[in-house]
Protein backbone atom coordinates (compact mmCIF):
# COMPACT_ATOMS: atom_id res chain seq x y z
CA UNK A 1 0.00 0.00 0.00
CA UNK A 2 1.40 3.23 -1.04
CA UNK A 3 1.23 5.91 1.55
CA UNK A 4 1.64 9.78 1.19
CA UNK A 5 3.56 11.22 3.59
CA UNK A 6 0.70 12.61 5.44
CA UNK A 7 -1.16 9.83 5.80
CA UNK A 8 -0.48 6.81 8.69
CA UNK A 9 -0.84 3.56 8.02
CA UNK A 10 -2.81 1.85 10.64
CA UNK A 11 -3.11 -1.54 8.71
CA UNK A 12 0.48 -2.43 9.08
CA UNK A 13 3.04 -2.93 11.42
CA UNK A 14 3.55 -2.10 14.98
CA UNK A 15 0.60 -0.03 16.28
CA UNK A 16 1.56 1.94 19.64
CA UNK A 17 3.81 4.69 18.38
CA UNK A 18 1.38 5.12 15.90
CA UNK A 19 -1.71 5.92 18.22
CA UNK A 20 0.32 8.28 20.14
CA UNK A 21 1.83 9.91 17.03
CA UNK A 22 -2.12 10.30 16.06
CA UNK A 23 -3.87 10.93 19.24
CA UNK A 24 -1.73 13.62 20.60
CA UNK A 25 -2.19 16.23 17.63
CA UNK A 26 -6.11 15.25 18.10
CA UNK A 27 -6.09 15.62 22.25
CA UNK A 28 -4.64 19.20 21.28
CA UNK A 29 -6.97 19.84 18.75
CA UNK A 30 -9.95 18.85 21.07
CA UNK A 31 -8.25 21.15 23.65
CA UNK A 32 -7.55 24.00 21.41
CA UNK A 33 -11.60 24.16 20.39
CA UNK A 34 -12.56 24.63 23.98
CA UNK A 35 -10.22 27.61 24.20
CA UNK A 36 -11.63 29.81 21.96
CA UNK A 37 -14.88 30.87 24.45
CA UNK A 38 -11.80 31.30 26.70
CA UNK A 39 -10.03 33.40 24.43
CA UNK A 40 -13.14 35.80 24.03
CA UNK A 41 -13.40 35.68 27.81
CA UNK A 42 -9.95 36.84 28.30
CA UNK A 43 -10.04 39.50 25.94
CA UNK A 44 -13.79 40.63 26.59
CA UNK A 45 -12.29 40.79 30.34
CA UNK A 46 -9.01 42.87 29.76
CA UNK A 47 -10.75 45.55 27.69
CA UNK A 48 -14.81 45.78 28.86
CA UNK A 49 -16.59 46.06 31.95
CA UNK A 50 -18.22 42.72 33.59
CA UNK A 51 -21.12 42.92 32.26
CA UNK A 52 -19.60 41.90 28.57
CA UNK A 53 -17.71 39.82 30.53
CA UNK A 54 -20.85 38.18 31.79
CA UNK A 55 -22.47 38.11 28.34
CA UNK A 56 -19.70 36.06 26.57
CA UNK A 57 -19.83 33.64 30.31
CA UNK A 58 -23.04 33.15 30.07
CA UNK A 59 -22.76 31.18 26.67
CA UNK A 60 -19.49 29.59 27.59
CA UNK A 61 -21.17 25.94 29.25
CA UNK A 62 -23.73 25.97 25.81
CA UNK A 63 -21.02 26.47 23.34
CA UNK A 64 -19.04 23.64 24.82
CA UNK A 65 -22.15 21.60 24.89
CA UNK A 66 -22.41 22.22 21.16
CA UNK A 67 -18.62 21.75 20.72
CA UNK A 68 -19.38 18.25 22.16
CA UNK A 69 -22.11 17.20 20.04
CA UNK A 70 -20.77 18.01 16.70
CA UNK A 71 -17.48 16.56 18.07
CA UNK A 72 -19.27 13.20 18.37
CA UNK A 73 -20.94 13.51 15.42
CA UNK A 74 -18.29 14.01 13.39
CA UNK A 75 -16.67 10.64 15.13
CA UNK A 76 -19.35 8.76 13.01
CA UNK A 77 -18.19 9.98 10.25
CA UNK A 78 -14.47 8.91 11.09
CA UNK A 79 -15.31 5.90 11.86
CA UNK A 80 -17.71 5.25 8.53
CA UNK A 81 -14.87 6.40 6.57
CA UNK A 82 -11.55 4.50 8.10
CA UNK A 83 -13.99 1.22 8.06
CA UNK A 84 -14.06 1.81 4.37
CA UNK A 85 -10.30 2.56 3.74
CA UNK A 86 -9.91 -0.50 6.18
CA UNK A 87 -11.59 -3.00 3.60
CA UNK A 88 -10.40 -0.85 0.24
CA UNK A 89 -13.60 0.18 -0.52
CA UNK A 90 -12.67 2.99 -2.91
CA UNK A 91 -16.35 4.29 -4.31
CA UNK A 92 -17.62 3.74 -0.59
CA UNK A 93 -15.01 5.94 0.72
CA UNK A 94 -15.59 8.62 -1.62
CA UNK A 95 -18.95 8.52 -1.24
CA UNK A 96 -19.03 8.71 2.11
CA UNK A 97 -16.32 11.70 2.11
CA UNK A 98 -19.59 13.50 -0.04
CA UNK A 99 -22.02 12.26 2.34
CA UNK A 100 -20.21 13.90 5.55
CA UNK A 101 -19.18 16.71 3.95
CA UNK A 102 -22.61 17.64 2.74
CA UNK A 103 -24.42 16.65 6.15
CA UNK A 104 -22.22 18.86 7.76
CA UNK A 105 -23.32 21.94 5.33
CA UNK A 106 -27.10 20.78 5.71
CA UNK A 107 -26.83 19.91 9.68
CA UNK A 108 -24.79 23.50 10.28
CA UNK A 109 -27.49 25.94 7.92
CA UNK A 110 -30.45 24.43 9.61
CA UNK A 111 -28.99 24.72 13.44
CA UNK A 112 -27.93 29.01 12.35
CA UNK A 113 -31.65 29.19 11.28
CA UNK A 114 -33.15 27.94 14.17
CA UNK A 115 -30.47 28.93 16.59
CA UNK A 116 -31.18 32.78 15.48
CA UNK A 117 -34.46 32.28 16.15
CA UNK A 118 -34.57 30.74 19.40
CA UNK A 119 -31.20 32.31 21.08
CA UNK A 120 -33.25 34.81 23.42
CA UNK A 121 -35.62 31.86 24.54
CA UNK A 122 -32.50 29.77 25.31
CA UNK A 123 -30.33 32.48 27.55
CA UNK A 124 -33.45 33.31 29.10
CA UNK A 125 -34.26 29.57 30.36
CA UNK A 126 -30.37 29.71 31.61
CA UNK A 127 -31.51 32.73 33.73
CA UNK A 128 -29.64 35.32 32.15
CA UNK A 129 -30.22 38.50 34.46
CA UNK A 130 -31.91 40.88 32.25
CA UNK A 131 -28.74 43.24 32.45
CA UNK A 132 -26.72 40.98 30.67
CA UNK A 133 -29.15 39.37 28.57
CA UNK A 134 -29.17 41.89 25.46
CA UNK A 135 -25.40 41.15 25.15
CA UNK A 136 -25.66 37.68 25.68
CA UNK A 137 -28.02 37.76 22.83
CA UNK A 138 -25.77 38.69 20.24
CA UNK A 139 -22.99 37.06 21.21
CA UNK A 140 -25.20 33.85 20.70
CA UNK A 141 -26.32 34.78 17.43
CA UNK A 142 -22.87 35.50 15.63
CA UNK A 143 -21.79 32.29 16.94
CA UNK A 144 -25.17 30.37 15.44
CA UNK A 145 -23.77 32.25 11.94
CA UNK A 146 -20.37 30.46 12.94
CA UNK A 147 -21.74 27.06 13.57
CA UNK A 148 -22.39 25.77 9.80
CA UNK A 149 -18.45 26.96 9.82
CA UNK A 150 -17.15 24.78 13.03
CA UNK A 151 -19.56 21.84 11.35
CA UNK A 152 -17.12 21.76 8.47
CA UNK A 153 -14.08 21.71 9.62
CA UNK A 154 -14.98 19.36 12.39
CA UNK A 155 -16.59 17.19 9.36
CA UNK A 156 -13.91 17.35 6.99
CA UNK A 157 -11.25 16.89 10.13
CA UNK A 158 -12.52 13.71 10.49
CA UNK A 159 -12.07 12.95 6.63
CA UNK A 160 -8.53 13.51 7.26
CA UNK A 161 -8.17 12.21 10.53
CA UNK A 162 -9.75 8.81 8.84
CA UNK A 163 -6.82 8.48 6.86
CA UNK A 164 -4.49 8.69 9.36
CA UNK A 165 -3.76 12.34 9.31
CA UNK A 166 -4.48 13.93 12.93
CA UNK A 167 -1.54 16.96 12.17
CA UNK A 168 -2.83 19.12 9.25
CA UNK A 169 -6.54 19.39 11.56
CA UNK A 170 -4.16 20.90 14.43
CA UNK A 171 -2.61 22.72 12.43
CA UNK A 172 -5.50 24.48 10.96
CA UNK A 173 -7.15 24.95 14.13
CA UNK A 174 -3.85 26.46 15.83
CA UNK A 175 -3.58 29.01 12.98
CA UNK A 176 -7.38 29.93 13.61
CA UNK A 177 -6.62 30.23 17.07
CA UNK A 178 -4.26 32.86 16.54
CA UNK A 179 -6.39 34.41 14.30
CA UNK A 180 -9.06 34.84 16.62
CA UNK A 181 -7.02 36.40 19.40
CA UNK A 182 -5.21 38.94 16.85
CA UNK A 183 -8.74 40.08 15.87
CA UNK A 184 -10.89 39.82 19.21
CA UNK A 185 -7.96 42.32 20.56
CA UNK A 186 -8.47 44.40 17.75
CA UNK A 187 -12.18 44.39 17.79
CA UNK A 188 -12.40 44.97 21.17
CA UNK A 189 -9.37 46.80 21.97
CA UNK A 190 -9.25 49.47 18.77
CA UNK A 191 -12.91 49.34 17.71
CA UNK A 192 -14.86 48.56 20.77
CA UNK A 193 -17.31 46.63 19.70
CA UNK A 194 -17.60 44.54 22.71
CA UNK A 195 -19.31 41.33 23.04
CA UNK A 196 -19.80 41.43 19.17
CA UNK A 197 -15.89 41.99 18.44
CA UNK A 198 -14.89 38.88 20.13
CA UNK A 199 -17.79 36.87 18.60
CA UNK A 200 -16.93 38.14 14.86
CA UNK A 201 -13.45 36.99 15.82
CA UNK A 202 -14.58 33.71 16.31
CA UNK A 203 -16.46 33.62 13.11
CA UNK A 204 -13.26 34.79 11.23
CA UNK A 205 -11.21 32.08 12.36
CA UNK A 206 -14.45 29.55 12.09
CA UNK A 207 -14.22 30.67 7.95
CA UNK A 208 -10.49 30.04 7.96
CA UNK A 209 -11.20 26.78 9.52
CA UNK A 210 -13.81 25.47 7.02
CA UNK A 211 -11.86 27.35 4.33
CA UNK A 212 -8.54 25.59 4.94
CA UNK A 213 -10.42 22.12 5.45
CA UNK A 214 -12.35 22.59 2.22
CA UNK A 215 -9.15 23.29 0.24
CA UNK A 216 -7.02 19.94 1.44
CA UNK A 217 -9.97 17.88 0.79
CA UNK A 218 -9.74 19.20 -2.75
CA UNK A 219 -6.16 18.44 -3.42
CA UNK A 220 -6.54 14.88 -2.11
CA UNK A 221 -5.75 12.53 -4.16
CA UNK A 222 -8.66 11.18 -6.12
CA UNK A 223 -10.33 8.93 -3.72
CA UNK A 224 -10.03 11.35 -1.07
CA UNK A 225 -10.63 14.07 -3.23
CA UNK A 226 -13.82 16.74 -2.24
CA UNK A 227 -15.88 17.86 -5.64
CA UNK A 228 -18.00 20.20 -4.96
CA UNK A 229 -20.78 19.71 -7.12
CA UNK A 230 -20.85 15.76 -6.09
CA UNK A 231 -21.68 16.83 -2.46
CA UNK A 232 -25.33 14.46 -1.53
CA UNK A 233 -26.65 13.12 1.28
CA UNK A 234 -27.16 9.43 0.20
CA UNK A 235 -28.76 7.32 2.62
CA UNK A 236 -26.32 4.42 3.18
CA UNK A 237 -23.80 6.03 5.01
CA UNK A 238 -25.81 9.10 6.30
CA UNK A 239 -27.34 6.13 8.49
CA UNK A 240 -23.91 4.13 9.71
CA UNK A 241 -22.65 7.86 10.32
CA UNK A 242 -25.52 8.34 12.60
CA UNK A 243 -25.60 5.37 14.05
CA UNK A 244 -22.05 5.70 15.10
CA UNK A 245 -21.72 9.27 15.94
CA UNK A 246 -25.29 9.90 17.70
CA UNK A 247 -24.33 7.95 20.54
CA UNK A 248 -21.11 9.47 21.26
CA UNK A 249 -22.43 13.18 20.44
CA UNK A 250 -25.20 12.44 23.28
CA UNK A 251 -22.14 10.87 25.63
CA UNK A 252 -20.29 14.03 25.16
CA UNK A 253 -23.97 16.37 25.39
CA UNK A 254 -24.51 14.55 28.92
CA UNK A 255 -21.45 15.86 31.09
CA UNK A 256 -21.93 19.48 28.99
CA UNK A 257 -25.62 19.72 29.93
CA UNK A 258 -24.45 19.52 33.39
CA UNK A 259 -22.03 22.64 33.37
CA UNK A 260 -24.98 24.80 31.69
CA UNK A 261 -27.43 23.45 34.45
CA UNK A 262 -24.44 24.99 36.70
CA UNK A 263 -24.21 28.09 34.73
CA UNK A 264 -28.11 28.54 35.00
CA UNK A 265 -27.65 28.27 39.27
CA UNK A 266 -24.76 30.94 38.66
CA UNK A 267 -26.57 33.21 36.58
CA UNK A 268 -29.47 33.99 39.18
CA UNK A 269 -26.92 35.70 41.04
CA UNK A 270 -26.87 38.21 38.17
CA UNK A 271 -23.90 40.44 36.18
Amino acid sequence: MRLHAKEMNMLEGPLLGKIVSYAIPLALASILQQLFNSADLAVIGRFEDSVAMAAVGANSSLVSLLVSLFSGLSLGSNVTIASFIGSGKKKDINKAIHTTIALSLVSGVILCIVGEIVAPQILKLMSTPDRVLALAVVYLRILFIALPFLLIYDFGASVLRAKGDSTRPLYILFLSGIINVILNIIFVGVFHLSVAGVALGTLAANVFSAFMIITFLRHEEETYRLHLKKLKIEKTYLSRIIAIGAPAGIQGMVFSLSNVIIQSGINSFGA
